[in-house]
Order: structure tokens, then C-alpha cells, then sequence
């Protein structure tokens, strides 16, 4: 069965990031979207390809400039 979503933890370690950098992601308004399930965090695996998208546009982006 496919994982639907991930905890934060699980989220950063398959992404390589720390937490720490996750939620400066957050705050800079460039990290995934969250949703928050009792007092869990989690980020679903479309938020995350979402997130992979983004960041590599912007990575293109910056190339390009």
C-alpha cells in the first residue's frame, strides 16, 4: 500500500532536510502543505510533490537569472 501522507520526521528524512530547515521552510512561506490531524503534523504525498515542483522551478529559475 502507498503511504498517503508522512509525519514532519518521516517527511525530512526522505527529503534529506532537517527540521530545523523544514520549518524555516514554513515560516519563508517555501515548505510543503501541512495538515494537521489531533496533534499531528503531516504532509500528504501530493503536498510533497507539489513541494519537489516548486522548489525545482525555483531552482531553474535562479539558474536561468
Amino acid at each position: 500500500m502507498e503511504v498517503q501522507a508522512q509525519t514532519v520526521e518521516e517527511f525530512c528524512q526522505s527529503h534529506r532536510i532537517s527540521r530545523g530547515t523544514f520549518y524555516n521552510l514554513l515560516k519563508e512561506g517555501r515548505g510543503p502543505r501541512v495538515m494537521k490531524v489531533g496533534t499531528r503534523t503531516l504532509v500528504s504525498a501530493e503536498a510533497a510533490a507539489d513541494w519537489r515542483r516548486r522548489m525545482e522551478q525555483a531552482a531553474v529559475a535562479v539558474k536561468a537569472s
